[in-house]
């Protein structure tokens, strides 16, 4: 199933969207005659998109309770990153486990913020262009 921000689209885009994530399509009244055949579908982890009018805007997935309660399940951060492209990169070798994202030496530079006022006992910093 995609994630994606509940918004207001049209009726067509909204089917071709479920036909791509394997949806089948009902309108309200059709649900509501064939109830029974829609909650065997939601229960073969298959959602279900109801619509209400002509426009589509108004409309529910019905899907599966367990597939619910993975949905919104706490999610282990660390074991997410732990199965993330970037691990199994990092795993395969392709970076250097000691500095992933490592950077020439040759495109370092030196950078001025600004020099010290007196002997800077003080601390304060002298700046460009009056910056205090």
């Amino acid at each position: 199933m995609r994630n994606a921000e509940p918004v207001h689209i049209g009726y067509i885009f909204l089917v071709q969207l479920a036909k791509e994530d394997n949806m089948r399509v009902w309108t309200l009244e059709k649900a509501k005659n064939g109830f029974s055949e829609l909650v065997r579908g939601a229960l073969a982890h298959e959602p279900q998109l109801v619509t209400r009018g002509r426009s589509g805007a108004d409309a529910v997935v019905v899907i599966a309770r367990d597939d619910y309660e993975r949905l919104v399940a706490p999610v282990d951060l660390y074991a997410a990153m732990q199965r993330s492209p970037l691990a199994a990169a990092i795993a395969e070798g392709a970076f250097d486990r000691d500095d992933p994202f490592p950077r020439p030496r040759e495109m370092s530079r030196e950078l001025s913020l600004g020099t010290t006022q007196g002997d800077g006992a003080d601390g304060s910093m002298e700046f460009p262009d009056g910056v205090p």
